[in-house]
C-alpha cells in the first residue's frame, strides 16, 4: 500500500476516477506478495503492481469495466510455465486479484492509518451478494471501527480480525468470503553503536525498505559524517535516546558496541519491548559474560531467550559487511517468520450466532 499512496493522493486530487485491485492470492513463487496493491485511473495512469507484469494489462482491462460499472470482480489467473519464466518466476501457478473502484474518503482515514498508526486490519468482502461485494471495514490497534460490512457481519469480522495473524481470504458462509490484510508498521531497525559493521548495516538495511535509527552517545562514532543516509540520528545515552523511539512488532533492535556501558543498557529495554528482534553482537565467551550481568540486573531467563547472541545467521562471515548481511538476514527471517501461520491452520468464521474457530 504504501508504494501507491502518493500517485493515488495526487490522482485523487486532480479528480481522477480510481480502481484499486489487490492481490488475495498467490503461487508459491509469486514477485508480489498477498495483499500487494496497483490502482490506475480511466485515464490510464497507473503505480504500484500485482504480478510483475505478467497479468497486469489484463487487470487493467477489468478494472476498466469495473469502473464503468461500479460493479467489482474477483480475478483468477493461471500462469503458464513458459510465462511464469518470462517474468522470472520458476514455475507457473495462479493468482487471484481482487479489483474494486476506490472509495476515496475510506482510502483517506486507510492512508492516514498506514502513515501513522499501524498496526491495523482492512478487511473487504471479495464474495457474495451485490449487497455486500466490495463493502469495507478497518479495525485498528486499539479497537476503533471505521467502515461497514453490514450489520449481521461487522461483528464477526472484528472478531475474525482478532485471530487472523496474517492476510488471508476467509469464509464467513456459503457465499461471502472477505479477505483480511494486515496493515502492519514499515519495519525499523534500531542500531546500537555507530561502529563500521553498523555503516554498511544502515545501508543494507535502507535498501531493503527499513527505517533505520543509529544510537551512540560518543559523537565521533555516531555522528552525521559516518552516517548521512539513516532516518533518524541520535547522539544521546540509551535511556534518552529509547525514549524517542517509537519500538513496536515491526521493530529490530541490534546493538553493536562491545560496551556494556551502552550494550547492556540497550539490551535491557529492548527485550522489555515489543521488538521483534533484539540482537548483540560478541563472541561466546562475550555473551555468557553479558548473560552474567543482564541477570544479575533483573533481566528473567525468559527474556534472554529472546536474545539473538551472538548476533546474526551462522554464513562464515568476516568482514563488516559479510557480519552486516548476517545481521540483516537473520533480522529478516525473524520479521517473515512472524507473519507466517501455523502450518495447516485455516480460520474459518462459521454462520452468524455460531462461533469461531481455528482448525
Amino acid at each position: 500500500m504504501r508504494d501507491i499512496l502518493a500517485d493515488v493522493e495526487k490522482w485523487i486530487d486532480t479528480g481522477e476516477t480510481i480502481a484499486l485491485a489487490t492481490v488475495i492470492q498467490t503461487w508459491g513463487s509469486a514477485p508480489r506478495k498477498v495483499g500487494s496493491h496497483m490502482a490506475f485511473t480511466a485515464s490510464g495512469k497507473i503505480a504500484g503492481s500485482v504480478s510483475g507484469g505478467c497479468v497486469e494489462n489484463a487487470v487493467i482491462e477489468a478494472g476498466m469495466q469495473t469502473l464503468k460499472t461500479n460493479q467489482p470482480q474477483l480475478l483468477h489467473f493461471g500462469v503458464a510455465d513458459e510465462t511464469a519464466w518470462e517474468v522470472g518466476l520458476a514455475c507457473g501457478g495462479s493468482i487471484d486479484i481482487f479489483v474494486n473502484k476506490l472509495n476515496t474518503e475510506f482510502f483517506q482515514r486507510l492512508k492516514s492509518i498506514v502513515e501513522e498508526e499501524p498496526p491495523a486490519i482492512h478487511a473487504t468482502v471479495i464474495a457474495g451478494s451485490n449487497n455486500f461485494l466490495g463493502k469495507e471495514i478497518i479495525i485498528t490497534k486499539d479497537n476503533q471501527v471505521f467502515g461497514s460490512i453490514g450489520n449481521e457481519w461487522d461483528e464477526q469480522v472484528f472478531n475474525l480480525a482478532m485471530d487472523t495473524p496474517t492476510s488471508r481470504r476467509v469464509t464467513l458462509n456459503e457465499e461471502t468470503e472477505v479477505f483480511v490484510n494486515i496493515i502492519q508498521s514499515q519495519p525499523a531497525l534500531v542500531i546500537v553503536g555507530g561502529v563500521h559493521i553498523a555503516q554498511a548495516l544502515s545501508s543494507m538495511a535502507k535498501m531493503l525498505g527499513y527505517t533505520t535509527v543509529l544510537v551512540d552517545p560518543r559523537k565521533a562514532w555516531g555522528s552525521e559524517e559516518r552516517f548521512p543516509n539513516v532516518d533518524l540520528l541520535l547522539q544521546l545515552w540509551i535511556d534518552e535516546a529509547f525514549a524517542k523511539i517509537k519500538i513496536n512488532s515491526s521493530t529490530a533492535i541490534a546493538s553493536l558496541t562491545h560496551d556494556p556501558k551502552i550494550d547492556d543498557p540497550a539490551i535491557k529495554l529492548a527485550l522489555n519491548s515489543p521488538a521483534f528482534y533484539v540482537g548483540a553482537l560478541g563472541s561466546k565467551s562475550t555473551t555468557a559474560k553479558r548473560r552474567e550481568r543482564l541477570l544479575n540486573d533483573g533481566v528473567t531467563e525468559s527474556q534472554l531467550a529472546r536474545l539473538h547472541a551472538p548476533i546474526g545467521l551462522d554464513i562464515g562471515a568476516s568482514t563488516p559487511e559479510e557480519i552486516a548481511l548476517a545481521i540483516m538476514s537473520e533480522v529478516v527471517k525473524s520479521f517473515r517468520k512472524q507473519a507466517q501461520p501455523p502450518a495447516g491452520n485455516q480460520v474459518e468464521v462459521k454462520k452468524e450466532g455460531e462461533s469461531i474457530s481455528s482448525l
